[in-house]
């Protein structure tokens, strides 16, 4: 009996695609690479977040400038960008998925995208200590390393006053939409927005202590 000593190849894990939905990059595809901890927003979640932005932002996309920090696929930051945001900086410290967010970037031409191959946090803080403020900022961390309390302050620094911030997290920012109850590293925060998909919960933040909150003689 004669027998095959050739090795059967082992299939590689095959990297799957999030398009874009709507702007001038509509249906392009964004392919996403297989990366512990990276975990793209799904084409449908992401449809109703900008549904939600859009009625929350004021002026449009026109003028905007965004902060896509864990860039991961860049699903977030280049949908944005296909909208018309005027700038959009994102930041990746993966490697292989920062190499794929330049080859989109090249395809594009998107010219008003910014990289940065560096540690979200530090960037973040350095952005604050600059005094740099964003219109929007995208926050879409890994899960289970105790991100959103680090960071959650610095973003709240680098907002306009009417600045909109984007989380996704692995439990809901609220306790039965009772934001009185919630951990310290939200207080400060207005939840405008939430859902659910699977095991992600995604929310749109906003900071609680702007000016047109208050009464017409303390603002």
């Amino acid at each position: 009996m004669k027998t095959n000593n050739k090795k059967t190849p082992v299939p590689s894990r095959p990297s799957h695609q999030v398009r874009i939905i709507a702007g001038r990059w509509k249906r392009t595809p964004l392919n996403v690479i297989v990366a512990e901890g990276l975990r793209p927003t799904p084409d449908r979640v992401r449809e109703t977040v900008f549904n939600w932005l859009n009625f929350l932002l004021p002026g449009g996309w026109q003028d905007l400038v965004c902060l896509d920090l864990f860039a991961g696929s860049g699903a977030l930051g280049f949908e944005a960008a296909s909208r018309g945001a005027t700038q959009v900086t994102m930041v990746e410290s993966h490697t292989p998925a920062f190499k794929q967010l330049e080859q989109v970037k090249q395809k594009l031409s998107a010219d008003e995208v910014v990289l940065l191959r560096a540690d979200a946090i530090t960037v973040a803080t350095g952005m604050a200590a600059r005094r740099q403020t964003v219109d929007l900022i995208f926050l879409d961390p890994p899960f289970g390393l105790g991100i959103l309390q680090k960071i959650l302050p610095i973003c709240a620094q680098l907002l306009t006053q009417n600045g909109l911030l984007y989380v996704e997290a692995e439990h809901a920012l609220m306790i039965d939409g009772n934001m009185q109850e919630a951990p310290d590293y939200l207080l400060g925060w207005n939840v405008l927005r939430a859902d659910q998909a699977g095991a992600v919960h995604y929310h749109i933040l906003q900071r609680s202590n702007l000016a047109h909150d208050l009464p017409e003689n303390q603002a």
